[in-house]
């Protein structure tokens, strides 16, 4: 029994090591995410995400060679959300207007955290070259997953006929701008904004046709705006 004792690795399995590091390596990355929008990129510092996580500076460098290196993985981070919502949007399927709401619903809620924040408050002209140019060409597959559902909604009824790029232009605009205003103890609450927006944004572009197959009807919208009431949603 001794003998078996001693040979027992006073190291964790390994599987246990590597989610411990992960969830190290999320938690700088929220911290400085958070730190990023609260002061600024330029004005935040390595030091400064250090202090707030009570570790070291040195100790960062376990997870991050640098300051950038943090922007870049907020960046990824707050795509890689915005492209699992597409691809779960294309997946179910429906009209034009159906997934053009979705994904209004999907965008709008990632603004209100903050590596959705990060996509539209920080410059990414910090970044290197490459990551640049990889955040821009994103970017892009994003505006025309909203030109695509605008194109479907157009072609199958469910949305009138209109300039898909200038509206594509106009509904991420309104929304990108959530990531700047929205604040948690505010009176809605991140469903309620997702939701009024995914009405207010597909107002002007629903078919009559559409319209009249929704379950929801004028008064649906009536009550759920008012502020103060976090609990109650905006009916889609």
């Amino acid at each position: 029994m001794s003998a078996r004792r001693a040979q027992i690795s006073p190291w964790a399995p390994f599987e246990d090591r590597r989610r411990a590091r992960d969830e190290k390596k999320h938690a700088v990355l929220r911290m400085a995410a958070r730190l990023f929008l609260d002061v600024g990129y330029h004005r935040a510092t390595l030091n400064d995400v250090a202090t707030r996580l009570n570790i070291t500076k040195p100790a960062l460098y376990n997870y991050f060679r640098s300051k950038e290196d943090i922007l870049e993985e907020c960046y990824r981070l707050g795509q890689q959300m915005v492209d699992e919502a597409i691809a779960a949007i294309d997946a179910e399927g429906g009209d034009g207007l159906t997934r053009l709401r979705k994904l209004i619903r999907a965008y709008a809620q990632l603004m209100t955290i903050d590596f959705g924040m990060c996509l539209v408050r920080l410059d990414d002209r910090e970044l290197s070259e490459e990551a640049y140019r990889r955040v821009r060409a994103e970017k892009r597959q994003d505006d025309l997953a909203f030109r695509r559902y605008i194109e479907a909604g157009a072609a199958d009824g469910s949305i009138v006929a209109c300039d898909a790029k200038l509206a594509a232009f106009a509904i991420a605009g309104s929304l990108n701008w959530i990531g700047h205003w929205y604040r948690a103890d505010g009176a809605y609450s991140a469903d309620q904004i997702a939701d009024h927006f995914a009405n207010l944004l597909t107002t002007g572009l629903e078919a009559k046709s559409a319209r009249a197959r929704s379950p929801s009807g004028k008064n649906a919208q009536k009550t759920s705006t008012e502020p103060g009431n976090r609990s109650r949603k905006i009916s889609p």
